[in-house]
């Protein structure tokens, strides 16, 4: 009796159409692997360098810039410039190039979301547990948020000459952002120094560029959501990243519990103050920029996944929302992530 085989499980593959040309790497050229911690977590770089620096070299300049991320916007890191603007005085502070160009992004997102993303939220996320503080024991009651909403918001700062506006009160926190322009940075260094192909990974945001010696570009499979039931679910996803960065936003990893068994997300939502909805898993976006991806991601799991998906589709933004239906997941993708998508 003949036996069938058994059908592999489907996969979805997306590959980001018009990538630019890449150039085969030479058979000669070995792939290298440079990791470390920074900004909180790990990082991680594959490289294909024909010419150049050797790899510790280009492993101090990762470093380098790293380091300059940390300077510039960390909010763990009390002698940062991100830092000095949160404990100065009404007025104008001084800032570094990056802390200006990150902010602009991040006011330019605040705008065109209607606040769902804030970079203004220093404050409620310390009092969430999520910030340099650490966890707390119970959550803020509505009486300390309400408080918090009433202070200024992302509305009153303002970016002028190399200064930026702090009207008195704000903490600024880059968690959305700052990882996404890392990973920008990193993957612009290794171009400039002849790494014609290259994958970089900030903590699981990341960026690829050039292809390997079997002409294939850098794939890269998402992390599957996690139902109520605690399982992973939805389809298995696979993306092609030449030219193009992905950067998720969830809360398989980082929550807290709450009274009713909920999971409270480390996304808060600037307009209530509070964290979203668990029904919403994860939203994974895929752009250009690390930096878009990541704040997009952002945006998008605060606008949920039904204005959010509007929103999304009417900027032509390649996203994939996970929601948890019962037990299970659903996923759903906007029409330019869906018309990049197949399945194999």
């Amino acid at each position: 009796m003949q036996q069938t085989a058994p059908h592999p499980d489907p996969i979805r593959l997306i590959l980001p159409a018009d990538a630019p040309e890449a150039a085969l790497p030479p058979a000669t050229a070995p792939v290298v692997r440079l990791s470390g911690t920074s900004l909180g977590t790990y990082w991680s770089v594959a490289i294909i360098a024909p010419k150049g620096p050797e790899p510790l070299a280009l492993r101090r300049g990762i470093i380098a810039i790293l380091d300059r991320v940390i300077a510039s916007m960390s909010h763990w890191d009390a002698s940062s410039a991100l830092c000095r603007y949160n404990a100065a005085d009404r007025g104008w502070v001084d800032g570094d190039a990056d802390l200006i160009k990150v902010l602009s992004t991040a006011l330019s997102v605040a705008a065109d979301s209607g606040g769902a993303y804030d970079p203004a939220i220093g404050g409620l996320v310390d009092e969430w547990g999520f910030g340099p503080p650490g966890p707390v024991d119970t959550p803020p009651d509505a009486a300390r948020i309400a408080a918090l909403l009433s202070g200024p918001r992302w509305r009153d700062i303002k970016v002028g000459d190399g200064r930026l506006w702090q009207p008195g009160g704000v903490r600024l926190d880059f968690s959305a952002i700052a990882k996404g322009y890392a990973v920008d940075l990193v993957s612009r260094y290794l171009a400039e120094r002849g790494v014609v192909s290259h994958l970089v990974d900030i903590g699981g945001e990341l960026r690829g560029w050039g292809i390997k010696h079997d002409a294939t570009p850098w794939w890269v499979t998402l992390e599957q959501a996690v139902g109520r039931d605690g399982q992973p679910g939805g389809l298995p996803t696979r993306i092609a990243l030449h030219g193009w960065a992905v950067a998720t936003s969830g809360d398989s990893r980082r929550f807290m519990a709450g009274a009713d068994g909920q999971r409270l997300s480390h996304s808060l939502d600037p307009r209530t103050g509070r964290p979203v909805p668990d029904d919403l898993a994860a939203v994974t976006v895929l752009h250009a920029d690390c930096m878009m991806a990541d704040v997009l991601a952002t945006a998008l799991t605060v606008l949920g996944p039904d204005h959010g998906l509007d929103w999304a589709a009417a900027r032509g933004i390649m996203a994939l929302f996970v929601c948890r239906d019962g037990a299970g997941i659903t996923e759903t993708l906007t029409p330019a992530l869906a018309a990049l998508a197949e399945e194999a």
